[in-house]
């Protein structure tokens, strides 16, 4: 499915977590060269692998790592992420463990609070 312009994202599976209010997702998200990812959040655990190509993350408060094909990531909820995808693009397969109902990811503005969601576009 196409997300945003620069991003495409295919849900491989989902299913509920047994006996809980969740449900787990695993995703491949390709991304187009030098896409800019947003600053955003995640309501639950993120788990990601680089297929192929770079990106590289910024997490809040730490330095940039670069993140190269066979490299793995782990976001715990809530933490503020963002990236620079490099020169080839990148494609991740990631995993999320959500709360049912609750939004995929949040962008967030520079001082870290929520940036409202566009409405669906006709």
């Amino acid at each position: 499915t196409q997300a945003a312009p620069g991003i495409k994202r295919t849900i491989l599976q989902k299913f509920d977590v047994p006996g809980t209010n969740y449900e787990t997702t695993f995703m491949k998200v390709e991304f187009e060269p030098n896409y800019e990812v947003a600053r955003h959040t995640h309501p639950g655990p993120e788990a990601s692998y680089v297929l192929d190509g770079e990106l590289t993350l910024v997490l809040d408060g730490q330095e940039p790592k670069l993140l190269k094909a066979g490299d793995t990531t782990l976001f715990q909820p809530g933490i503020i992420h963002s990236g620079k995808v490099g020169p080839k693009g990148v494609t991740l397969l990631n995993s999320y463990v959500l709360e049912k109902g609750k939004p995929f990811m949040t962008k967030v503005d520079a001082a870290g609070k929520p940036i409202p969601a566009e409405p669906p576009k006709p």
